[in-house]
């Protein structure tokens, strides 16, 4: 039989537990223990918002660093997270990278499923409601329209806290 044609299966993550839900859930059923499949994590910062007071004070330069830290800091332990999960849920043969920018996570995302030509993209739903999701936009809605690989948005079940949808 012929080696197994290598996915590439791109998967969004946040500080959600919508998008840990949608990565365990991968892990269980998209990825099988003869897979030759990467898993690839990808996180999107959010861009520096520079705000000024009345007077035109600036942040100092110490307080943007200290802000870099905690957005750099919070990145860090998103990815760590998933990449525990990955260890421990999946087999320890499952490839995984990383992908973390700076920007509108519609526009991250989108890129990077073009860029490396992602197989599928894996995306959690929050499950905003109609008026939340007209002001703030769907993310998943927006991947889904407009990147070209198939897009996969796994919802997590209110009931159920198991990944795999046994009770």
């Amino acid at each position: 039989m012929a080696d197994a044609k290598e996915r590439k299966i791109l998967v969004a993550v946040d500080e959600g537990l919508e998008s840990m839900y949608a990565l365990s859930w991968s892990l269980h059923n998209l990825i099988s223990q003869t897979s030759n499949d990467t898993i690839i994590l990808i996180y999107a910062k959010p861009p520096r918002t520079v705000y000024t007071s009345p007077d035109g004070y600036l942040f100092s330069p110490d307080m943007l660093a200290s802000i870099d830290k905690c957005r750099n800091d919070l990145a860090s332990s998103i990815i760590e997270k998933a990449k525990k999960m990955c260890r421990e849920q999946g087999d320890n043969e499952v490839k995984v990278e990383v992908i973390i920018e700076t920007g509108d996570p519609r526009d991250v995302i989108c890129q990077a499923a073009d860029k490396i030509h992602a197989d599928v993209l894996v995306m959690g739903s929050h499950g905003y409601g109609l008026i939340k999701r007209a002001f703030l936009g769907s993310v998943s809605n927006h991947c889904a329209q407009n990147v070209k690989c198939p897009v996969l948005i796994v919802k997590k079940p209110k009931s159920s806290s198991s990944a795999t949808g046994t009770k």
